[in-house]
Protein backbone atom coordinates (compact mmCIF):
# COMPACT_ATOMS: atom_id res chain seq x y z
CA UNK A 1 0.00 0.00 0.00
CA UNK A 2 1.40 3.39 -0.95
CA UNK A 3 1.96 5.91 1.81
CA UNK A 4 -0.12 9.04 1.85
CA UNK A 5 1.32 12.19 3.30
CA UNK A 6 0.77 15.94 3.12
CA UNK A 7 4.37 16.96 2.65
CA UNK A 8 7.77 15.42 1.99
CA UNK A 9 10.81 17.12 3.56
CA UNK A 10 14.39 16.36 2.60
CA UNK A 11 16.62 16.21 5.69
CA UNK A 12 20.37 15.89 6.19
CA UNK A 13 22.32 14.56 9.16
CA UNK A 14 25.73 16.24 9.12
CA UNK A 15 28.77 16.55 11.39
CA UNK A 16 32.19 15.02 12.02
CA UNK A 17 32.91 11.28 11.93
CA UNK A 18 32.18 9.37 15.13
CA UNK A 19 29.53 11.74 16.49
CA UNK A 20 26.80 9.08 16.22
CA UNK A 21 24.92 10.40 13.17
CA UNK A 22 24.00 6.92 11.85
CA UNK A 23 22.98 5.84 15.35
CA UNK A 24 20.67 8.85 15.66
CA UNK A 25 19.03 8.03 12.34
CA UNK A 26 18.69 4.34 13.27
CA UNK A 27 17.22 5.20 16.68
CA UNK A 28 14.71 7.55 15.04
CA UNK A 29 13.57 5.08 12.38
CA UNK A 30 13.86 1.75 14.23
CA UNK A 31 13.47 2.96 17.84
CA UNK A 32 16.56 1.05 18.84
CA UNK A 33 20.30 1.54 19.23
CA UNK A 34 22.55 0.44 16.39
CA UNK A 35 25.13 -1.76 18.09
CA UNK A 36 27.57 -2.48 15.27
CA UNK A 37 27.93 0.99 13.80
CA UNK A 38 30.86 1.49 11.42
CA UNK A 39 31.76 4.81 9.84
CA UNK A 40 29.36 5.67 7.04
CA UNK A 41 30.89 5.41 3.59
CA UNK A 42 29.47 8.15 1.39
CA UNK A 43 25.78 8.48 2.22
CA UNK A 44 23.10 6.34 3.85
CA UNK A 45 19.39 6.87 3.55
CA UNK A 46 16.28 6.40 5.68
CA UNK A 47 12.71 7.67 5.72
CA UNK A 48 9.84 7.90 8.19
CA UNK A 49 6.32 9.32 8.13
CA UNK A 50 5.52 11.44 11.18
CA UNK A 51 2.63 13.54 12.40
CA UNK A 52 3.55 17.17 12.85
CA UNK A 53 1.02 19.76 13.92
CA UNK A 54 -1.88 17.77 12.50
CA UNK A 55 -0.12 17.21 9.16
CA UNK A 56 1.40 13.97 7.89
CA UNK A 57 5.00 14.56 6.85
CA UNK A 58 7.38 12.11 5.23
CA UNK A 59 10.98 12.80 6.24
CA UNK A 60 13.50 11.67 3.64
CA UNK A 61 16.78 11.63 5.58
CA UNK A 62 20.29 11.52 4.13
CA UNK A 63 22.97 10.50 6.63
CA UNK A 64 26.30 11.82 5.34
CA UNK A 65 29.80 10.52 6.03
CA UNK A 66 31.76 12.72 8.39
CA UNK A 67 35.22 11.77 7.14
CA UNK A 68 37.07 14.38 5.14
CA UNK A 69 37.78 12.02 2.20
CA UNK A 70 34.04 11.68 1.51
CA UNK A 71 33.38 15.41 1.77
CA UNK A 72 33.14 16.00 -2.01
CA UNK A 73 30.68 13.10 -2.40
CA UNK A 74 28.46 14.11 0.50
CA UNK A 75 28.37 17.78 -0.50
CA UNK A 76 26.39 16.90 -3.64
CA UNK A 77 23.56 15.62 -1.41
CA UNK A 78 23.16 18.94 0.37
CA UNK A 79 21.34 20.48 -2.58
CA UNK A 80 17.68 21.05 -1.94
CA UNK A 81 17.59 20.07 1.73
CA UNK A 82 14.87 21.69 3.82
CA UNK A 83 16.23 20.68 7.23
CA UNK A 84 19.36 19.34 8.89
CA UNK A 85 20.57 17.89 12.15
CA UNK A 86 24.03 19.27 12.82
CA UNK A 87 25.64 16.77 15.18
CA UNK A 88 28.65 16.97 17.49
CA UNK A 89 29.76 14.67 20.31
CA UNK A 90 29.58 16.28 23.78
CA UNK A 91 32.65 14.22 24.81
CA UNK A 92 34.76 15.51 21.90
CA UNK A 93 35.89 19.13 21.74
CA UNK A 94 37.28 18.45 18.25
CA UNK A 95 33.83 17.63 16.80
CA UNK A 96 32.42 20.78 18.40
CA UNK A 97 35.20 22.95 16.96
CA UNK A 98 34.39 21.66 13.46
CA UNK A 99 30.75 22.84 13.61
CA UNK A 100 31.37 26.17 11.88
CA UNK A 101 32.69 24.41 8.76
CA UNK A 102 29.70 22.07 8.60
CA UNK A 103 27.31 24.96 9.11
CA UNK A 104 28.92 27.00 6.33
CA UNK A 105 28.64 24.02 3.96
CA UNK A 106 24.96 23.52 4.79
CA UNK A 107 24.00 27.16 4.35
CA UNK A 108 26.06 27.58 1.19
CA UNK A 109 25.23 24.33 -0.58
CA UNK A 110 21.76 23.43 0.64
CA UNK A 111 19.74 26.62 0.94
CA UNK A 112 20.14 29.86 2.88
CA UNK A 113 16.70 29.07 4.37
CA UNK A 114 17.63 25.58 5.60
CA UNK A 115 16.25 24.89 9.08
CA UNK A 116 19.03 23.49 11.28
CA UNK A 117 18.92 21.98 14.74
CA UNK A 118 22.20 21.55 16.63
CA UNK A 119 22.41 18.17 18.39
CA UNK A 120 24.93 17.52 21.14
CA UNK A 121 24.91 13.72 20.97
CA UNK A 122 26.07 11.11 23.54
CA UNK A 123 24.26 12.83 26.42
CA UNK A 124 24.46 9.47 28.23
CA UNK A 125 28.25 9.99 28.56
CA UNK A 126 27.86 13.10 30.70
CA UNK A 127 30.81 12.13 32.94
CA UNK A 128 33.17 12.41 29.93
CA UNK A 129 31.74 15.71 28.72
CA UNK A 130 34.16 18.16 27.06
CA UNK A 131 31.55 20.65 25.79
CA UNK A 132 29.17 22.34 28.22
CA UNK A 133 25.48 22.75 27.52
CA UNK A 134 25.84 26.49 28.01
CA UNK A 135 28.56 27.11 25.43
CA UNK A 136 26.79 24.96 22.80
CA UNK A 137 23.58 26.80 23.58
CA UNK A 138 25.39 30.09 23.03
CA UNK A 139 26.83 28.86 19.71
CA UNK A 140 23.31 27.88 18.61
CA UNK A 141 21.94 31.28 19.58
CA UNK A 142 24.69 33.18 17.76
CA UNK A 143 24.09 31.15 14.60
CA UNK A 144 20.28 31.13 14.81
CA UNK A 145 20.01 27.39 15.35
CA UNK A 146 17.70 25.37 17.54
CA UNK A 147 19.54 23.21 20.08
CA UNK A 148 19.03 19.93 21.91
CA UNK A 149 21.28 17.40 23.59
CA UNK A 150 20.48 13.88 22.45
CA UNK A 151 21.42 10.28 23.19
CA UNK A 152 21.25 7.77 20.35
CA UNK A 153 21.84 5.08 23.01
CA UNK A 154 18.88 5.84 25.28
CA UNK A 155 16.78 7.59 22.61
CA UNK A 156 16.53 10.77 24.67
CA UNK A 157 15.43 13.76 22.53
CA UNK A 158 16.12 11.88 19.27
CA UNK A 159 12.56 11.96 17.93
CA UNK A 160 12.11 15.45 19.38
CA UNK A 161 15.10 16.73 17.33
CA UNK A 162 13.62 15.56 14.02
CA UNK A 163 10.09 16.69 14.94
CA UNK A 164 11.22 20.11 16.16
CA UNK A 165 13.01 20.70 12.87
CA UNK A 166 9.99 19.50 10.84
CA UNK A 167 7.61 21.64 12.90
CA UNK A 168 9.67 24.76 12.20
CA UNK A 169 9.67 24.04 8.43
CA UNK A 170 5.90 23.53 8.53
CA UNK A 171 5.41 26.83 10.38
CA UNK A 172 7.51 28.61 7.75
CA UNK A 173 5.40 27.09 4.96
CA UNK A 174 2.20 28.17 6.68
CA UNK A 175 3.51 31.71 7.24
CA UNK A 176 4.54 31.91 3.57
CA UNK A 177 8.26 32.21 4.43
CA UNK A 178 9.01 28.94 2.62
CA UNK A 179 7.48 28.10 -0.74
CA UNK A 180 7.20 24.36 -1.52
CA UNK A 181 6.80 25.26 -5.21
CA UNK A 182 10.25 26.83 -5.35
CA UNK A 183 12.92 24.71 -7.01
CA UNK A 184 15.37 23.26 -4.51
CA UNK A 185 13.23 24.04 -1.45
CA UNK A 186 13.57 20.41 -0.29
CA UNK A 187 9.79 20.32 0.20
CA UNK A 188 7.23 18.51 -1.93
CA UNK A 189 3.48 18.24 -1.66
CA UNK A 190 2.17 14.74 -1.09
CA UNK A 191 -1.33 14.73 -2.54
CA UNK A 192 -1.52 17.30 -5.34
CA UNK A 193 -5.31 17.56 -5.11
CA UNK A 194 -4.98 19.03 -1.61
CA UNK A 195 -2.39 21.59 -2.67
CA UNK A 196 -4.92 24.44 -2.86
CA UNK A 197 -6.14 23.70 0.67
CA UNK A 198 -2.64 23.82 2.05
CA UNK A 199 -1.62 27.15 0.69
CA UNK A 200 -1.22 29.88 3.30
CA UNK A 201 -4.53 31.67 3.85
CA UNK A 202 -3.27 34.86 2.24
CA UNK A 203 -2.32 33.03 -0.95
CA UNK A 204 -5.74 31.37 -1.18
CA UNK A 205 -7.48 34.74 -1.06
CA UNK A 206 -5.08 36.11 -3.62
CA UNK A 207 -5.77 33.21 -6.00
CA UNK A 208 -9.52 33.67 -5.61
CA UNK A 209 -9.19 37.36 -6.46
CA UNK A 210 -7.09 36.58 -9.52
CA UNK A 211 -9.62 34.11 -10.96
CA UNK A 212 -12.65 35.95 -9.58
CA UNK A 213 -14.07 32.64 -8.43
Amino acid sequence: MSETYDFLFKFLVIGSAGTGKSCLLHQFIENKFKQDSNHTIGVEFGSKVVNVGGKTVKLQIWDTAGQERFRSVTRSYYRGAAGALLVYDITSRETYNALTNWLTDARTLASPNIVIILCGNKKDLDADREVTFLEASRFAQENELMFLETSALTGENVEEAFLKCARTILNKIESGELDPERMGSGIQYGDASLRQLRQPRGMQTQNKQQCNC
